[in-house]
C-alpha cells in the first residue's frame, strides 16, 4: 500500500510537471480533457519512479515551457497529449 505521504510527494510532482509543460491540470480537467481517474493514475505511476529526487531537481531548474519531461518520467504519453489538446 502506497503511504499518504508518497502519494502527497508525487502529486506535487505530477503537477509541477504538468506545469512545467504549460499544462494546468485543473484547467484541463475542467474542459474534459482529463478525469480525475487519469490524473490519479499518473500520481500512481509517478510513484513507481525510480528517480523521483532528479525529477525534483529538474523541475527546480525549468521555467514553463520546457517542452517535454525528462526521458525517465512516466507521464510524458499523458502530458504530450494534453500539450496537443
Amino acid at each position: 500500500m502506497i503511504s499518504t505521504k508518497t502519494l502527497h510527494k508525487h502529486a506535487g510532482l505530477v503537477d509541477r510537471m504538468a506545469s512545467a509543460n504549460g499544462i494546468d491540470l485543473e484547467e484541463s480537467a475542467l474542459r474534459g480533457d482529463v478525469t480525475p481517474g487519469e490524473i490519479s493514475d499518473a500520481v500512481v505511476s509517478c510513484t513507481n519512479c525510480t528517480n523521483p529526487e532528479d525529477c525534483g531537481k529538474w523541475l527546480d531548474t525549468q521555467a514553463q515551457d520546457a517542452n517535454t519531461p525528462p526521458g525517465y518520467c512516466r507521464n510524458t504519453a499523458l502530458f504530450d497529449r494534453l500539450k496537443e489538446d
